[in-house]
């Protein structure tokens, strides 16, 4: 499946020069270690901003409820 190439803001591309990542993979890393305000705060940037930049690259947000003693694992394809 190719990745269709997104038209990115001056605000993106100054968010990958600083982090030296391009956001496809820097915005995934982060809401996953972070959370979404967090991982908005530390990229300078409103949740809301990242959420909409997140849509904008197909980049999907879920949140699992576990119960004591459950576990969740993530794979990637590629």
């Amino acid at each position: 499946m190719a990745t269709q190439r997104i038209r990115k803001t001056k605000l993106m591309r100054s968010v990958e020069e600083k982090h030296g990542r391009q956001l496809e993979s820097l915005v995934p890393d982060l809401v996953n270690e972070m959370g979404m305000s967090r991982a908005a705060s530390h990229l300078g940037v409103s949740p809301a901003t990242l959420g909409y930049w997140m849509l904008k690259m197909g980049i999907q947000y879920r949140r699992v409820a576990l119960a004591d003693g459950e576990t969740i694992e993530v794979r990637r394809q590629g």
